[in-house]
């Protein structure tokens, strides 16, 4: 891990302000992040094995802006709380805070790297937030799956099985070496898509080995502005 100097003080609450707020009702919601097994087997009817798209070395989803809470279980460290993610196709920030609304960590992913910010100022940075999350946080954040995940997708970067319900909707994924189940689903009219889209995920269980990451998505904005 290599230390990365030079970034102010300034740039950590800038990011936090206007976001913290979002969290202070948050802890009576959190008893929901609690790691249940997924139910999604029961309900599938379909299974679609995909192949990596022809040429396709390294891309980007399209650009959201997400709240919620994630829970993570399993890793060195467990982590409860909330999150808040800006996807582009530029860069990612992605904000972790305590249940109580405290900002704990930063990351940014950009063409330079990643790079984590903690609440005391130290700052991190290494070739991919995977690494990253892993050494920093004791957890692995698979941001480069998970910006197509949340949206009820597969990477098309790599070879996946997709489940389908009897209404075709996604209810589970399972992709490099990760199991992705959906349990709820915003509808199509609160995210603000077109009707001929699929409606996104709400809840979603991830797992890999011992380690279970669970998302609740609270608000949804698939513009990223």
């Amino acid at each position: 891990m290599i230390n990365r100097a030079g970034v102010a003080p300034v740039q950590f609450m800038r990011f936090v302000l206007p976001w913290w707020s979002l969290f202070l009702c948050a802890p009576p919601f959190f008893a929901g992040c609690a790691l249940t097994p997924p139910t999604h087997k029961n309900n599938v009817v379909r299974t679609i094995f995909t192949e990596p798209v022809a040429g396709t070395v390294d891309t980007k989803s399209a650009n959201f802006l997400l709240s919620g809470r994630v829970a993570a279980k399993g890793g060195r460290e467990n982590f409860s709380g909330g999150v808040q993610w800006r996807h582009a196709e530029s860069e990612d920030e992605i904000l972790l805070l305590s249940p109580l609304g405290q900002a704990l960590a930063q990351i940014q992913l950009n063409p330079g790297g990643a790079y984590l910010i903690t609440s005391d100022q130290q700052n991190y940075s290494a070739a991919d937030v995977e690494g990253l999350t892993e050494q920093v946080l004791g957890w692995h954040l698979p941001l480069m799956g998970l910006q197509y995940w949340v949206q009820g997708i597969n990477s098309p970067i790599t070879a996946s099985e997709i489940d389908l319900d009897i209404e075709g909707r996604v209810v589970g994924i399972r992709q490099d070496g990760w199991s992705i189940d959906y349990s709820s689903y915003f509808p199509v009219s609160a995210v603000h898509i077109a009707q001929t889209q699929a409606a996104r995920p709400r809840l979603l269980l991830l797992k890999r080995g011992d380690l279970q990451i669970k998302l609740i998505i609270d608000t949804w904005n698939s513009d990223g502005n």
